[in-house]
């Protein structure tokens, strides 16, 4: 069961929730603000998983502060210290994929591995993220949308307030200086695309692990892009045994599909 927090950080009350025991996993969500799954229950067996709501998104207050991702990763960063994380596993999710890059590259010290969940720091040309009403949202984020209930239809005040700040923070499809410097990420990397992803083209993996010298690049068959919901089991099993053994986990450094 996931309690509530809040920690004052970098100017900010930022509300968090958390569950589990063990090492530190914190999860920075994507551009459609906080959303727990069968995955971070899976996982809170095996770690302390803290999933925070960043500035500006879900029950938050309008943030009209932050103005690029690298400064939002800088206030997550902020807010793990408050918590007394000097260090932590760290999974970003879509959007906060790019996010918790920057993190990893501010903080490589402190960002023990890296986990991206459909990543959306490197994207197709024309990719735009998924809009409309819940039941056309729902086809764009996952693979059969039929086998899992409605997705509750967003507040008009909170999806204006963060259509605006993703659209601030978003940034260009390819951003070179965030590609200029993932050869100089040293923290071990698991990238996860869903084989039916239709948000973020899987073969852009491929970039990750071109660019990132301890990247582990895995397709999980059967997924679209919300693979945590649409594949928990196969999402929480590699998610567990790469942040536990790193370099010696299961998968091996070829490209990878996870079948059911």
């Amino acid at each position: 069961m996931f309690s509530e927090g809040y920690v004052e950080a970098d100017g900010f009350r930022i509300r968090y929730l958390e569950a589990g025991q063990g090492p530190a996993l914190v999860h920075l969500h994507g551009a459609g603000g906080p959303r727990l799954t069968r995955a971070h229950e899976l996982l809170s067996q095996r770690f302390r998983v803290i999933a925070f709501e960043m500035p500006g998104f879900g029950q938050s207050p309008e943030n009209s502060r932050t103005r690029s991702l690298p400064e939002l990763a800088s206030t997550m960063a902020h807010a793990a210290r408050t918590l007394g994380l000097e260090t932590f596993n760290l999974m970003g999710t879509s959007s906060g994929g790019k996010a918790a890059l920057w993190l990893a590259l501010q903080a490589p010290e402190r960002v023990l591995a890296l986990v991206l969940e459909a990543p959306a720091a490197i994207r197709q040309e024309g990719a735009q993220s998924p809009t409309g009403s819940p039941e056309e949202m729902a086809r764009r984020l996952y693979a059969h949308p039929e086998r899992l209930p409605a997705l509750p239809a967003l507040d008009p005040a909170i999806r204006a307030k963060q259509q605006s700040l993703v659209g601030r923070l978003r940034g260009p499809n390819r951003d070179a200086e965030l590609e200029s410097r993932l050869p100089q990420l040293v923290t071990p990397t698991l990238v996860l695309f869903g084989t039916l992803d239709q948000v973020i083209a899987p073969e852009m993996g491929r970039v990750y692990k071109e660019l990132i010298p301890g990247c582990h690049l895995v397709f999980v068959y059967d997924a679209g892009h919300a693979i945590g919901t649409d594949r928990p089991e196969a999402f929480a099993e590699v998610t567990s045994d790469f942040l536990e053994r790193h370099e010696a986990f299961v998968i091996s450094r070829a490209e990878t599909v996870i079948h059911p």
